[in-house]
């Protein structure tokens, strides 16, 4: 199977084409960005998938994170997911970002849950926990820190992606023990999206965007201009 992954959740821009069956990657860019995704994302597509030398009707399936994350990456990768489907008649499937972080980490020890976990800003985060076989122990969520840590403070965890540190830093030295990692990343591997969405049935992983709570910026009702 021949999946084109996206990712422009949080602060890169990333492409790849993956092979399940060669077990392979066959081209993959990425780019450290805050903003600009949806400039660079199509050039970026075109890029990769003429590194794999493959054109769109030779794929399989279409992958994207789909969060949580910034509202306008997230529009930008879904948006691109959903129209290169369409436009190729292949089924898009949505990776949770949260997924993506820690599947790597799974994968180098089932043994130990990994705490994926993302800055909400205003002393919050989106955070879920994964063990062994991908399988979830805490569902997707926002929370404050406090909360956070009140939940997954209860054996030993390993923490990885944006606020993985910021989470550390609050973590409570009563337990008597630190998480057994900290590893700080600003964007998941994208490769991973790809070989997370080879394992999935595409009804069962719809491209939606998981926002977790609503946006920071609301309509101004009080002077609103009437439609004519």
């Amino acid at each position: 199977m021949k999946i084109l992954a996206i990712d422009t959740a949080l602060e890169a821009c990333s492409a790849a084409v993956y092979d399940s069956e060669a077990g392979r990657t066959l081209s993959f860019i990425s780019h450290d960005m805050r903003r600009g995704h949806a400039e660079a994302l199509i050039p970026l597509i075109a890029d990769v998938m003429k590194a794999a030398n493959l054109d769109f009707a030779e794929l399989d399936r279409i992958a994207t994170t789909i969060g949580p994350g910034s509202y306008t990456g997230l529009r930008v990768g879904i948006s691109a997911a959903k129209g290169i489907s369409l436009a190729s008649g292949k089924p898009a499937v949505g990776i949770t970002t949260l997924a993506a972080f820690s599947a790597p980490l799974i994968a180098e020890n089932a043994n130990v849950p990994v705490v994926a976990a993302i800055d909400a800003r205003h002393g919050n985060i989106y955070f879920h926990m994964a063990g062994a076989n991908q399988r979830i122990l805490l569902s997707p969520r926002h929370a404050s820190l406090e909360d956070a840590i009140h939940v997954v403070a209860s054996g030993p965890v390993r923490i990885v992606g944006p606020a993985a540190a910021l989470l550390a830093s609050r973590w409570p030295r009563h337990v008597g023990y630190a998480p057994a990692s900290v590893d700080v990343r600003s964007a998941p591997n994208v490769e991973w999206v790809a070989k997370l969405a080879a394992e999935l049935e595409p009804g069962r992983a719809p491209v939606k965007p998981l926002y977790l709570r609503a946006p920071d910026a609301t309509p101004q009702e009080q002077h609103r201009v009437q439609r004519q």
